[in-house]
């Protein structure tokens, strides 16, 4: 009888538990650490909604991902029984000649994925929650949707645990390395463990635990604001989570209870997180002057002063694509980190991945473009 192999997967977070999911569903001997529980709001799933597209404004490599994806969204939805996505399409804006619109109106359409490019008119008339500047063209990606993130994770971690996997909740690990005798060793304030091979997805704390990483993973405080419209009509007919590209950079969805809107910043307007565990949590009134500028040019039928505001971290890397892949000079070290604002919606798909990586060593899956030392070392 052969014996199942003993994974560790150290954070149980947006790609931890997605991690622990596909290995449990693979006959694994899982162990999952996390330093706090799945589900909380000191990472990058916290904010209660996540944008999934299929329209993608970055490399072309992302398309099979995404598809990927898509498909376990659907059956984890359908193991769990929870209602985790909610299909309702995407609008993606931005100026027509940037390079980001042209590389995604080309790979829509040689993918063939389900869009309609709207015209000014049209757009106007179909959505009158936004305005559309001239020069800018507006993309509906029917694909896409609404993911709830905290559920999401718990969701998934759950369905580990019932299919086996057991997690170490509140138990931070200080030390992932090769072991002397084969495999890799396991360091927390309880102890030390031994496994054949650990997935490391601890998100911001990325850098503290493998500080030696080929690429640096800048972590970012990141805010986001809760809107109400001043128009009753503002949700009529449905809104549809939004993503503006250059020269707004900017995103947002309608909350779940239908009453606000929220709405995110991208990465360059993020303050920099010297130390993930104390992240200032408070957002200060200065800060509201870019979601201001934003609400009065595109959105101005949102109340400019939110009723919520949040901090949470993500982690970015200088090319915004995420490191997946073995570590360096380390065969059963499987690090994903860095997925840079635009990680969740691909979080199953990585969770596959790692399990291919772990328990094969390699993946069919096209992921070189993200391996941590560059392209073809994954």
């Amino acid at each position: 009888m052969r014996v199942p192999k003993r994974v560790a997967v150290i954070g149980a977070g947006s790609m931890g538990s997605q991690a622990m999911w596909r290995l449990a569903a693979r006959g694994a001997e899982v162990i999952g650490y996390d330093r706090y529980a799945p589900g909380h709001d000191r990472g990058a799933a916290g904010g209660e909604s996540r944008i999934f597209r299929a329209a993608h404004l970055g490399e072309s490599g992302y398309i099979p991902l995404l598809r990927l994806a898509d498909g376990l969204w659907e059956q984890l939805q359908a193991e769990t029984g929870r209602s985790l996505r909610r299909r309702s399409g995407c609008l993606v804006m931005g100026e027509t000649v940037s390079p980001s619109m042209r590389l995604l109106l080309s790979v829509s359409t040689a993918h063939r994925l389900d869009h309609e490019v709207l015209d000014r008119d049209d757009f106007a008339r179909r959505y009158p929650q936004h305005r559309l500047p001239e020069g800018h063209t507006a993309v509906l990606d029917r694909m896409g949707g609404v993911i709830r993130p905290e559920a999401s994770v718990q969701a998934a971690a759950n369905r580990a645990e019932q299919l086996g996997a057991r997690l170490h909740r509140y138990t931070p690990v200080r030390e992932v390395a090769r072991a002397s005798g084969g495999g890799v060793r396991i360091v927390t304030d309880h102890g030390t463990d031994h496994v054949d091979a650990a997935v490391v997805t601890v998100g911001p704390w990325i850098n503290t635990l493998l500080p030696d990483l080929p690429r640096a993973v800048d972590v970012r405080r990141v805010i986001c604001s809760w809107h109400v419209p001043t128009r009753h009509d503002w949700f009529a007919d449905g809104a549809l989570p939004f993503v503006r590209s250059t020269p707004h950079d900017c995103f947002g969805l309608p909350s779940p209870d239908g009453l606000s809107v929220k709405i995110g910043l991208s990465h360059a307007r993020h303050l920099p997180v010297p130390e993930p565990e104390r992240l200032d949590r408070t957002v200060r009134p200065e800060e509201l002057a870019t979601f201001h500028e934003l609400i009065r040019e595109l959105m101005p039928d949102l109340n400019p002063d939110p009723i919520r505001m949040s901090a949470y971290m993500e982690g970015y890397t200088e090319s915004g694509n995420p490191l997946v892949g073995h570590l360096p000079g380390e065969d059963d070290i499987i690090v994903m980190a860095g997925f840079s604002g635009s990680g969740f919606k691909i979080s199953p798909a990585m969770g596959e991945i790692a399990a291919d990586l772990a328990l094969d060593g390699a993946t069919a899956h096209p992921v070189d473009f993200l391996a941590p030392a560059g392209v073809g070392a994954a």
